[in-house]
């Protein structure tokens, strides 16, 4: 086995870059080192939201091949039972690709597409079983979250894709698959919330809210954000993220395009979900709710009767992003300061500026 960085094995290091404990630049610097080049290594990143997407050109070649092969797997395997041929085929050849790239491999954007195939795809059996039972149409196998699905298939399918994700993280570890999990029980709330006839605004927020404070709970348990627990929180918090901004926001609309009063409102909601993704250091909450902002915006251009309204729109959302990238670390220093001394402490142990 080759060894590195004064005995380190090369395969440790590998490790080491995927699980976290060091960044790309930082491994870069430590062969830098070892060959004797004068190099500044860096322990610290200003990027904070770090998470392992892709290493290489290979990782999208590699899922290019994918996701002709599962199409055309699907394909085929429809060809024999329909929907139920088609989602059973992808999960087993998912799986078994999984056990090569995902496990020997570890390519990081290949296991994330396998692992997001073979939950749709439990889903998707699950679906077809009781679409078939049940006599409904075969196409609704495949509905996520809308209220015309029928329950049976959002509980069915939701269940079985919950069970068909923690078997994945059993055998694989990818941090995605927590996240996809709890998707699949927020399938199953949408069945219930469906087949009660509840408003399902109200508990979706909830559970948007719910997923948030696991979200939480993980990066609290990993303040440094050096291991898999802030990947798995990274998911998460984009999981979370459109369950909280959509209902939320959604309010707002009522089927149509919102006038001076809702533009407002969804303002002001938006500068709420920013002031907590300065607090909480994720983005996810501002990336959902950039599109709403702007219709907002635009809303209150066009009834102020000023010309260009699509391209001030965009000027000023742009214009909004780019502060934020720029001023993000002073402003969640400053609002860190407003907080209790213990919460401000356990939120900002990982940054660079203490």
């Amino acid at each position: 086995m080759t060894t590195s960085s004064g005995g380190v094995s090369e395969r440790t290091l590998t490790r080491a870059l995927e699980s976290g404990l060091l960044s790309g630049d930082q491994l870069a610097a430590l062969h830098a080192l070892e060959r004797g080049e004068t190099t500044t290594i860096v322990f610290d990143s200003r990027d904070d939201e770090q998470f392992r997407f892709i290493r290489g050109f290979g990782d999208i070649f590699v899922t290019i091949g994918l996701i002709l092969f599962l199409g055309a797997v699907g394909y085929f395997g429809g060809t024999v039972a329909e929907s139920f041929g088609a989602f059973g085929a992808t999960s087993i050849a998912s799986w078994a690709l999984a056990e090569y790239f995902t496990r020997i491999r570890r390519m990081a954007l290949p296991s994330i597409v396998l692992l997001l195939v073979f939950t749709y795809s439990v889903y998707g059996v699950a679906g077809a079983a009781i679409a078939q039972l049940g006599g409904y149409p075969p196409e609704w196998a495949s509905i996520w979250f809308r209220q015309s699905a029928p329950p049976t298939i959002l509980i069915g399918g939701g269940l079985a894709a919950a069970v068909g994700a923690a078997l994945h993280y059993w055998r694989f570890r990818v941090p995605i698959t927590i996240a996809a999990g709890v998707g699949a029980l927020v399938a199953i709330v949408a069945g219930l919330v469906s087949a009660m006839a509840l408003a399902p605004r109200p508990v979706l927020l909830a559970t948007g809210v719910a997923v948030f404070a696991l979200a939480m709970r993980y990066d609290l348990s990993d303040p440094r954000r050096v291991t898999r627990r802030t990947d798995i929180a990274f998911w998460l918090h984009m999981l979370a993220a459109p369950l909280i901004v959509h209902t939320l926001i959604g309010n707002f609309f009522d089927g149509a395009a919102p006038g001076i009063t809702a533009a407002l409102g969804i303002l002001a909601v938006f500068v709420a979900l920013a002031i907590v993704a300065l607090i909480v250091d994720r983005r996810a909450v501002l990336v959902s709710g950039l599109s709403y902002a702007g219709i907002a915006f635009g809303t209150l251009v066009a009834e102020a009767g000023i010309s260009g309204q699509v391209p001030l729109t965009l000027l000023v959302l742009g214009s909004l992003v780019l502060i934020l990238s720029a001023g993000w670390h002073g402003m969640r220093r400053f609002l860190l300061g407003l907080l209790p001394e213990h919460l401000s402490r356990r939120l900002s142990l990982h940054t660079s500026d203490n």
